[in-house]
């Protein structure tokens, strides 16, 4: 692991809660990556370097894991927060040593970490905090008392506004930050997340051979994410169900998580099993997005899907939820896609089964798509480091 030296300038530095699987992990490596692209020296700062994106650390970027021994326990280990937390003081620790020129994180409790291990690091540098989706939806969990985590929120409320800048991924997840943290919507600034464009067409040229893949098999519908809650894969496949009833088609789910038994469960229980797939997380969806007849969203809630951008990026048509938030602003209030309410499997089908016969064109997808392109968004966060 590479240890923070004295012969390179002082760092850009990111704060992630670790190398897994996730949107926030592949979006902030992105820019990361970026930034390293500019010239600066980057440190990506993480409490544990294991992971599955351990060899997706960009050139130039350094990757440097905490020392932080609590962090390494088995029990905190298993859960992001927890991992995330306890390793506030070595965090602090990082920046009292290395004197960072400026430090980025993501997600809520990692911002939290950051600003309360400035505070004990003694040192003074820019803090951008970053907010990936509703706090909202984050402080009401039926795991905890009353179906709230009150310290999230108060915490929230006290650490944030220390923050030389906040940022929200949408303007939707901007409007629920400033309401529920009590900060002024006008301290709060939208930068949507970047996206390689040049990556993700080098992905969606690249072979695919799939039997159903194949000339004059039926169209294919497409979705990617974590086999979670949030994503309401339920409502999908019940959707689908529907659909199946009026027409051939496939459905296609890339992505894994703890909803996989039941989701099994559910593909049997409707007898979709020859028209499903659920072949857990690939390295390149773009490739599959390129030959899909459509994405389909069916998300509770979201910040801002990446997903959705990827896709228009590869010139599929979109159908999603009208979920808070994100849909709505990237497919521009449902002129290039189509937007259906959150857990309804009846418009869900219809709409699918409507876009499936649709005609569409391409490249106004794609041109939507290049309002996500790195360079621009690289230059709107360094923008924000200089007015701090």
């Amino acid at each position: 692991m590479a240890r923070v030296g004295t012969d390179r300038p002082a760092p850009l530095a990111i704060v992630l809660s670790g190398l897994g699987l996730g949107g926030v992990q592949r979006t902030m490596l992105t820019l990361a990556g970026g930034i390293a692209d500019r010239g600066i020296a980057v440190d990506l700062v993480v409490p544990d370097a294991r992971g599955p994106f351990r060899d997706r650390v960009p050139p130039g970027v350094r990757l440097v894991e905490l020392d932080a021994r609590i962090s390494r326990l088995p029990w905190v280990r298993a859960r992001k927060r927890r991992r995330t937390l306890a390793s506030t003081l070595a965090l602090a620790r990082y920046l009292k040593r290395t004197r960072p020129r400026s430090v980025f994180s993501a997600s809520h409790y990692v911002n939290l970490s950051l600003l309360a291990a400035r505070r004990l690091s003694g040192q003074e540098f820019p803090v951008v905090v970053s907010q990936r989706t509703h706090l909202s939806r984050a402080v009401r969990n039926a795991g905890f008392p009353f179906r709230q985590r009150p310290l999230l929120a108060a915490l929230v409320r006290a650490l944030y506004p220390s923050a030389n800048a906040i940022v929200a991924v949408s303007s939707g997840v901007a409007d629920d930050l400033a309401e529920v943290a009590g900060i002024a919507r006008d301290r709060i600034d939208v930068v949507a997340n970047p996206l390689r464009l040049d990556h993700v067409a080098e992905g969606a040229r690249k072979p695919l051979p799939h039997p159903w893949l194949a000339p004059g098999e039926p169209p294919l519908c497409l979705a990617v994410g974590r086999l979670a809650a949030q994503k309401d894969y339920r409502t999908l496949l019940h959707a689908f169900s529907r659909v199946r009833q009026k027409r051939r088609a496939r459905l296609l789910v890339l992505g894994e998580g703890r909803e996989r038994a039941s989701l099994e469960a559910l593909v049997r229980e409707l007898r979709l099993g020859e028209d499903v797939e659920l072949p857990g997380y690939v390295e390149n969806p773009f490739a599959w997005m390129a030959r899909a007849r459509l994405f389909v969203l069916s998300s509770a809630y979201e910040g801002l899907p990446g997903v959705v951008v990827q896709a228009l990026a590869c010139g599929c048509p979109v159908v999603s939820t009208d979920c808070p938030s994100g849909p709505r602003e990237i497919l521009q209030d449902g002129k290039l896609g189509t937007l259906v309410p959150v857990g309804d499997p009846d418009a869900l089908a219809s709409a699918i089964d409507r876009a499936l016969d649709a005609p569409f064109e391409p490249d106004a997808l794609v041109r939507r798509a290049e309002d996500f392109a790195l360079e621009p968004i690289v230059d709107t966060w360094l923008g924000l480091i200089e007015q701090c």
